[in-house]
């Protein structure tokens, strides 16, 4: 098996560097959005933390014919185990990143999650990705904005709906709050003096636009102010996806249906009850909840019962190719991860999802070959260590 080649700016190798280089080019406002949790972030500290614990076995002697990466999932085959999480608010950050990152994973063969309050609407992304995309549904507290965009779902051929369920009410980000990007979200003085020492980011943010929720612009008033906007958002979007929601979509939705936050056994059993296709452990990056466990903890608690119910994947605290391996040694099918991705787009540009992608592609090829595994399903052999204790 040939080695394949991994081209990408070698400035900046990690995902640390490229966070780095992103926070110098974004303003403090839009980078306390991508980077924060909820309450005091303890949450999004241990995602990081408990799967830094997890330790793996190399191997050297072994015979070993080379890596290949490649997984199948919903019977689509990508080029390696990992995906590109949805993100609110994604044009904030930086200007056009849904569509840059959509771009850069069809080219690259991975799957894009379009969210749905991203700033870039179902149809856009459909055109660029020619229907190659998943979306993640936040469920509308109204039946016919639902069905609404379930259709369009459709005819945008998009093939797997992902159902979020970690979001009775918005999460308390502290430093959202403090910058005024609560709902409803505020204008400041503090932010237009950050905007304006990020020269770049202002200049291509009034190139490409305000940022808004361009796949709700149906469903809104033209010429909402921000408070109106805040409310609409609030009394559309803020609301508890019980079991009979979650049921009603499963009988409408003919594609592939994955629930996204699912991270104890009650909800787990519920949607293999209904017969959903997957489920994402996630607590939202740490952005919801500051009292639960890791999701690396539910994945392994988790994958031992439902293993073959569904394909169970993960994502929260990922940050590296050895981090996918970590994830996969533990049970996950596949992986998400989505603050890395935008850390290569505020970064880098148009140049960043691709970046990223073949970096992590490259670290991930590496672990591997360290590992001795040929095949993704290898890893879980290799699992020595998962959390505090020695297996």
């Amino acid at each position: 098996m040939d080695k394949p080649i991994f081209t990408y700016n070698k400035k900046y190798p990690s995902v640390n560097d490229l966070k780095s280089r992103a926070k110098k080019r974004i303003p403090k406002f839009a980078f306390d959005y991508l980077e924060g949790g909820c309450n005091e972030e303890l949450n999004l500290r241990v995602n990081e933390e408990d799967l830094q614990q997890i330790k793996l076995m190399p191997s050297y002697l072994k015979s070993h014919s080379g890596v290949d990466m490649r997984v199948e999932l919903f019977g689509q085959i990508y080029d390696a185990p990992f995906g590109i999480s949805p993100i609110g608010l994604q044009g904030l950050m930086w200007p056009k990143s849904p569509e840059i990152l959509a771009r850069a994973a069809v080219a690259e063969n991975i799957p894009f999650v379009l969210s749905t309050v991203s700033t870039s609407s179902i149809e856009t992304i459909a055109k660029i990705t020619n229907g190659k995309f998943w979306f993640q549904l936040y469920h509308p507290t109204k039946q016919e904005v639902l069905d609404d965009i379930l259709n369009r779902l459709e005819r945008a051929q998009c093939k797997v709906l992902v159902v979020l369920i970690d979001v009775p009410v918005f999460g308390l980000r502290y430093k959202e709050i403090k910058a005024g990007l609560s709902m409803p979200p505020k204008n400041n003085i503090r932010n237009y003096l950050q905007a304006v020492t990020r020269p770049l980011w202002s200049i291509q943010t009034l190139k490409a636009g305000i940022p808004s929720f361009a796949s709700l612009s149906p469903y809104m008033d033209k010429n909402m102010d921000i408070k109106q906007l805040g409310k609409f958002m609030d009394s559309t979007f803020t609301g508890r996806v019980d079991i009979d929601k979650l049921n009603y979509i499963r009988q409408k939705w003919k594609g592939t249906l994955v629930v996204k936050g699912v991270v104890n056994e009650v909800d787990a059993d519920l949607c293999a009850r209904i017969g959903v296709d997957g489920v994402i452990v996630s607590n939202h990056g740490g952005r919801q909840i500051d009292v639960g466990e890791s999701t690396i903890s539910s994945l392994q608690r988790l994958r031992a019962k439902y293993k073959n119910k569904f394909t169970i994947m993960i994502d929260s605290g990922l940050r590296s190719g050895p981090d996918i391996a970590r994830a996969l040694a533990c049970g996950a099918d596949f992986t998400f991860m989505g603050r890395p991705f935008m850390y290569g787009v505020g970064a880098l540009g148009d140049t960043g999802g691709t970046h990223t992608i073949r970096m992590l592609k490259a670290q991930f090829y590496q672990t591997m070959q360290q590992l001795s595994c040929e095949k993704n399903k290898d890893l879980p052999a290799t699992l020595i260590m998962s959390g505090s204790k020695s297996l």
